[in-house]
């Protein structure tokens, strides 16, 4: 056989498999990677005495954790996007809506494993003096740990996840596929940022610059400078109310290019713009603080003066005379 029948045969054989997994895509049936879902769920570490994470309000009432400024309920997820752990997502896919289901997620897949070689004694000179106690979060040399003992000036600091070595039990129900983009996109902000912003999507005209292809009968030993037309273009934008809340948002000022990327990718739009709107405070104005008291100008202040029967002139001369 040659080369070239070989090849042949190779390319055939690819082009076998493509088409058997084209086919099984077709047949596959439920939820699948890259589906929204919206689930209701709650985690507890294995042996019950911690809780991970929930979305149901009671549960975190019982757990004194309702009162950390974050909103429990159900939350919407990309399947396939590492959203949640891995064992729970594989569980999910081919499910349908309505399903429930318990997984346990191993240490190594949850949070890691316990590594006692993450604990390490630190000068006490490196963390700051209203952190010096025992249970305190604390960032050492640009690493995120806790202090789990600390005597005169020396701290034992444990850089694993306080979770590390824990096997992590996992309740879900699926409530429902989201199909809605603006939903979707709510789902994907609410959960990125712990806050559900006010969005909507629309399809905008926009003018863009773009090349011009080169004369191909133009002289090649010279290189022609590139030139631009102007192209109006149809650009499907999601618009999202930036408020106060939101600007403050520690994950939205560092992140907030990486989220916007993901939403693009994500949601199927062309771009994000993020619009701060300026309410008015009911202040009438600002007064006096430009051109004089009530937002006089110059015609006004002299109109004002010949009313209260002042010379002007009189009080330039005043103001000179004192100058002296």
């Amino acid at each position: 056989m040659t080369e070239e029948q070989e090849a042949e045969l190779e390319e055939q054989a690819d082009d076998v498999e493509a088409e058997a997994a084209d086919e099984g895509a077709d047949e596959a049936e439920g939820l699948q990677e890259g589906d929204f879902v919206e689930l209701e769920y709650t985690a507890y570490t294995a042996d019950g005495d911690q809780l991970v994470d929930t979305t149901d309000p009671e549960v975190a009432e019982e757990e004194g954790v309702d009162d950390q400024g974050q909103e429990f309920k159900p939350r919407t997820i990309v399947l396939g996007e590492g959203h949640i752990f891995e064992a729970v997502e594989d569980d999910i896919i081919g499910s349908e809506p309505g399903d429930e289901g318990t997984v346990t997620v191993p240490a190594e897949e949850a949070f890691g494993e316990y590594d006692p070689d993450d604990v390490q004694t630190v000068s006490a000179e490196k963390i700051d003096e209203d952190d010096r106690y025992p249970g305190a979060n604390v960032q050492v040399d640009g690493q995120q740990g806790y202090i789990s003992t600390i005597i005169g000036g020396r701290a034992r600091v444990d850089f694993n996840h306080p979770l590390a070595g824990e096997d992590v039990e996992y309740d879900y129900e699926i409530l429902g596929e989201v199909d809605d983009r603006e939903k979707q996109a709510a789902g994907l902000f609410e959960m990125f940022l712990g806050m559900e912003p006010e969005l909507w999507i629309e399809t905008d005209e926009v003018e863009e610059e773009v090349p011009v292809e080169p004369d191909e009968d133009a002289d090649d030993d010279e290189p022609a400078e590139p030139e631009f037309e102007t192209e109006t273009v149809e650009k499907e934008t999601l618009y999202l109310e930036a408020t106060p809340q939101m600007t403050m948002n520690q994950q939205w000022m560092m992140g907030k290019q990486q989220i916007g990327q993901q939403i693009i990718d994500q949601i199927g739009v062309d771009r994000v713009i993020v619009q701060e709107v300026i309410d008015g405070m009911g202040m009438g104005g600002m007064g006096g603080m430009m051109g004089g008291m009530g937002g006089m100008g110059g015609g006004d202040i002299e109109e004002a003066l010949e009313d209260a029967d002042v010379d002007a002139d009189e009080i330039v001369e005043e103001l000179e005379g004192a100058e002296e």
